[in-house]
């Protein structure tokens, strides 16, 4: 009943107007998404991961692969790209 949450709990609420206040104090644009170097290196990283499965799978693919060969490379680009299903990013209203 009523509007739908906007945020998961209290403690999201908080970091997005701490967000929210930072990006108004700088001067930047409302859709300017800060993150740390922490998170930006884990999620190059985990692209890098993603980009390398993708070319095993597409080399192999070129060679004739056994099942064994192919369900071993499918096998690492699922795990690769389990890893990214974890990264949401939402749109304020």
């Amino acid at each position: 009943m009523g509007r739908p949450r906007l945020y998961c709990g209290q403690a999201c609420r908080q970091r997005a107007y701490e967000q929210r206040s930072a990006t108004a104090k700088a001067g930047l644009p409302a859709d300017v998404v800060l993150v740390s170097r922490a998170e930006l290196d884990g999620l190059q990283d985990r692209l890098y991961q993603l980009r390398c499965a993708l070319e095993d799978v597409q080399t192999l693919l070129t060679e004739k692969p056994t099942k064994a060969e192919l369900e071993r490379s499918l096998s690492d680009l699922l795990h690769s790209t389990g890893r990214l299903d974890r990264l949401w990013v939402t749109e304020r209203s």
